[in-house]
């Protein structure tokens, strides 16, 4: 499995379900919104999961071609081999009343089990956190403004315990939100890299022995 950032929200990640002889599935998380200084990928895709939307962040199903498959709603997916499970959560500590609702997606493809929280903004009840205990890869805010703060990021990911940790919604260069940057997340955590990566490869195999490894990755080109 092969993962890319794009900035914000967005990844590229394309992998093998079915084996290595087989095509790449290409999926892409929340594309960048209108504005935010930075391009989304380019290209095919399979399959985009869409965690929130508004009228003002560009995410129009509508711009995707008939055969890409769009999740963006709780519920229980499978296409191409990739079993998903979308699970409701909110973007804020007042059940969606200010920023509105958050899907988190839970998806398994190459014996990895992936997790990405999209905009997640407010806690976890114990039901959703003993779903998503002890997954292999966690796709997680750091950039506060609008989604987790550090502290509840930090506690968030102790609960979890993933083997890898990927932060997302921060600010980068290029990049015109108004976020603050991982620093404070990876003084808190205590392990982030001094430099990320262009590109990350990952197989099963790769996560013997990694508990909350942290892995930062450059925008994707």
């Amino acid at each position: 499995m092969n993962i890319q950032y794009y900035g914000d929200f967005c990844f590229k990640i394309s992998t093998k379900p079915a084996g290595r002889a087989t095509d790449d599935v290409v999926i892409w998380t929340d594309l960048l919104p209108k504005g935010a200084g930075l391009r989304s990928p380019q290209g095919n895709v399979d399959i985009v999961f869409l965690s929130h939307q508004s009228e003002d962040e560009g995410k129009d199903k509508d711009a995707f071609k008939e055969e890409t498959v769009v999740f963006d709603a709780p519920g229980e997916y499978a296409v191409k081999g990739i079993s998903a499970f979308g699970f409701p959560s909110y973007r804020d500590l007042e059940e969606g009343k200010t920023r509105g609702q958050n899907t988190i997606f839970i998806f398994d493809s190459e014996d990895l089990h992936i997790c990405y929280l999209g905009a997640l903004g407010s806690d976890l009840s114990p039901e959703l956190l003993d779903k998503l205990s002890g997954v292999d890869v966690l796709f997680i805010p750091v950039g506060g403004a609008d989604t987790l703060d550090v502290k509840r990021a930090i506690e968030l990911v102790r609960k979890i315990e993933p083997s890898i940790i990927i932060p997302m919604h921060y600010k980068i260069p290029g990049l015109t939100l108004a976020l603050e940057t991982e620093k404070a997340f990876c003084d808190a955590i205590g392990n982030c890299p001094n430099e990320a990566v262009a590109k990350l490869s990952i197989k099963k195999k790769d996560l013997e022995g990694k508990v909350m490894e942290v892995v930062l990755l450059e925008r994707g080109a």
